[in-house]
């Protein structure tokens, strides 16, 4: 049997203890599945003394996680701290600089400094690994690095943020509204206590640039990423929803366009019976188009220690029988520059909710104006029932057909300006791929 690997991880929370403990408990497999022993000898995190439910007895602490970058005993440094700045970059940079092979869960780290730290890994001849960076369990990345090569990829669409998915199921089970739904997913632990980054739509848009690296060949594009956070949806939403034979779910939508690369993330309207449209709870789903495949749709839970432990270990074994490749499939060399498709014409078909003033004449004027935007209606519906109508305002929602976003961006304009319309209205896209 060759040498032992030799391990050092960088943080101690959920993720970083979830991986001491399938080191330990998976110890003999591991080492035959691999060839070799896999040896955890280093671990840093900020407090020594807190008691994690884990056996450390031999293996060493390091207060500072950098000193793991630098250790001539450790040949992995796996770096579960988080963010994209700071001492997690600083560990990844200082361990790929260094000649050590480095494997990661932080999805912003990759796909805010992605590019840059995979040139150093190819320099130096190592591995960096990032299984873990998205949809937890679910292995989308090696799918699209090694069994899909044969493949291009037309489109990925997923369900990238266990949150909102959380907190979009119970609303439409409950019928209750986001802030109420937001406040359970806290207090259960599956909200941060500031939530910004996953109901913000931030978290998700960091892994679709991930995905969207890999799937079409570009640098990784984060800043090209339009973003649209849950917040605005009410439970009213759902109850339309469910009228037209549809889910709600903040999705990830990468497509391959002649001018570039859409990348989106929104919530959106799909069909009940698709596969995104019956995932629900915590888990995640991703679904790809390739020419070769058709559409593929892996399902699991996103996020969580064991899911996400296992992630990084499945990377660590690949390392540990001495699989090292281009991090983003081929060398950064080959990707091209990051390109962003035109939004303005991209199609999709519309949900449309404003409230608008309850008199004779009303809807004709607004139907007027939409389809001066060149916008065409597929289906009406109002309720009069509901606190609006004391206000002499009543919800209408319209369904549109396939529509030029520059033309609905018109639309709305015309709609926030119009008399007969009160607020500003709420837009989401009603989307067909990946559910099939």
């Amino acid at each position: 049997m060759s040498k032992p690997l030799r391990i050092g991880v960088a943080g101690l929370g959920t993720v970083g203890v979830g991986v001491v403990k399938i080191l330990a408990d998976r110890r003999e497999f591991l080492s035959a599945a691999s060839g070799r022993t896999v040896e955890l000898v280093a671990v840093s995190s900020r407090d020594e003394k807190k008691d994690r439910g884990i056996d450390l007895k031999g293996v060493r602490w390091e207060k500072d996680a950098r000193a793991l970058a630098n250790a001539d005993d450790i040949d992995v440094v796996v770096e579960v701290i988080g963010g994209s700045e700071g001492i997690a970059r600083e560990v990844v940079e200082q361990a790929l600089s260094n000649g050590k092979h480095v494997v990661t869960a932080n999805k912003a780290l990759i796909a805010r400094h992605g590019i840059a730290l995979a040139r150093v890994a190819e320099q130096r001849g190592v591995a960096l690994n990032y299984e873990a960076a998205v949809a937890g369990g679910i292995p989308i990345i090696k799918a699209l690095r090694e069994g899909l090569a044969a493949n291009e990829i037309t489109s990925v669409t997923g369900i990238l943020n266990g949150t909102c998915n959380y907190i979009l199921t119970e609303m439409e089970k409950t019928g209750r509204d986001f802030g109420d739904v937001l406040i359970d997913a806290q207090a259960l632990g599956y909200a941060e206590a500031d939530p910004a980054f996953d109901v913000g739509g931030v978290d998700a848009a960091h892994k679709l640039a991930i995905l969207a690296s890999l799937a079409f060949g570009r640098e990784v594009s984060f800043e090209n990423v339009e973003i649209e956070g849950i917040t605005q949806i009410t439970a009213a939403d759902f109850k339309f929803a469910k009228d037209f034979g549809y889910k709600i779910k903040l999705l990830g939508i990468a497509t391959l366009g002649v001018d570039g690369i859409e990348q989106r993330v929104h919530p959106t309207l799909v069909p009940e019976g698709s596969p995104l449209g019956a995932v629900s709870g915590v888990f995640n789903a991703v679904a790809i188009e390739g020419d070769r495949v058709g559409l593929l749709v892996l399902e699991g839970r996103g996020a969580g220690e064991g899911p996400t432990a296992s992630a990084v270990v499945s990377d660590l074994v690949d390392i540990a029988r001495g699989l090292v490749m281009p991090p983003f499939i081929v060398p950064t060399s080959h990707l091209k520059p990051p390109a962003k498709a035109s939004p303005s014409k991209s199609k999709s078909a519309y949900y449309l909710r404003f409230s608008a003033v309850d008199r004779a004449g009303s809807m004709a004027e607004i139907t007027r104006a939409l389809a001066d935007a060149n916008v065409s209606i597929e289906r009406i519906v109002q309720r009069g029932e509901g606190k609006e109508t004391a206000s002499g305002r009543m919800p209408v929602v319209f369904l549109t057909h396939e529509t030029e976003e520059g033309s609905m961006r018109k639309a709305l304009i015309h709609l926030e300006n119009h008399k007969e319309v009160a607020g500003t209205p709420l837009v989401i896209r009603i989307e067909k791929s990946g559910s099939r």
